[in-house]
């Protein structure tokens, strides 16, 4: 039996690609986790490791991430040839398809009032309204109790309507009127650029999405504990720097 391709391997595989795509995603994987959403920068080293790849030949680099794409080109700073996808894959630097509809554009408003509800008795939660979806953070909740209670109504009320997309993840329930996946966003640059290779990166459960639809090629590296359907897996995001590092070396 052939043993289990080593992430060693698996980085000098990709950087031999012809051509590549490089998905990461954002918080947690190259910005630290912090309570103010809008102070998350990149790590050390992070911008230019992915700069450095951005540069190269046949190389697509992308920020994925759950942020609305104008959140994340500000907290990031990164841009251009940086291919930035928010709202877990439906907002590109085009925008959406096309408009909510009035049906869509009432369902959502009804989802923000009940999250609002919820957050009105759940000191330190707030609710982040986005193009096609709203979502709940309770991350900044003091109370453990409090943010598990949040979070359980979040999925039992407005999470359970019929007509809505739902993305759970850590201390976040993000409800959308519009189904998107990261999975299905890193198929279209798959497409667009004919990249025999994609690699993703990611360390939340949203990410799960983006690791179930990779290609038998492809290389998915699930960033610190927890459980993965990615062949591969780092520590942390000094981790993720590094590895980053260590592609553009071999690449260029």
């Amino acid at each position: 039996m052939t043993p289990p391709e080593t992430l060693d391997e698996a980085l000098r595989r990709a950087a031999a690609a012809p051509t590549l795509v490089v998905a990461c995603d954002y918080d947690g994987t190259l910005a630290p986790f912090v309570d103010d959403p809008t102070s998350a920068v990149p790590a050390p080293g992070a911008a230019d490791a992915l700069a450095r790849l951005a540069d190269l030949p046949r190389t697509t680099v992308a920020l994925l991430s759950g942020r609305n794409r104008a959140a994340l080109c500000e907290v990031s700073g990164a841009g251009a040839p940086v291919v930035l996808v928010g709202s877990h894959g439906s907002e590109w630097e085009g925008g959406f398809d096309s408009p909510l509809d009035d049906d869509e554009v009432a369902l959502l408003e009804r989802v923000r009032s009940e999250l609002e509800d919820i957050v009105s008795r759940t000191p330190g939660a707030h609710v982040e309204t986005k193009p096609t979806a709203a979502v709940l953070h309770v991350r900044p909740v003091p109370d453990p109790a409090a943010r598990d209670r949040a979070q359980s109504e979040a999925m039992a009320g407005p999470a359970a309507l019929d007509g809505v997309f739902v993305t759970e993840g850590k201390n976040v329930v993000e409800i959308a009127v519009r189904e998107a996946s990261k999975g299905a966003a890193i198929e279209k640059m798959v497409e667009q650029t004919g990249a025999e290779v994609a690699l993703f990166i990611g360390d939340d459960v949203t990410d799960e999405r983006g690791f179930t639809r990779l290609r038998p090629q492809d290389v998915g590296i699930k960033v610190g504990e927890g459980e993965t359907a990615a062949a591969h897996r780092v520590a942390d995001i000094p981790a993720v720097v590094e590895l980053l590092d260590t592609l553009a070396d071999l690449r260029s």
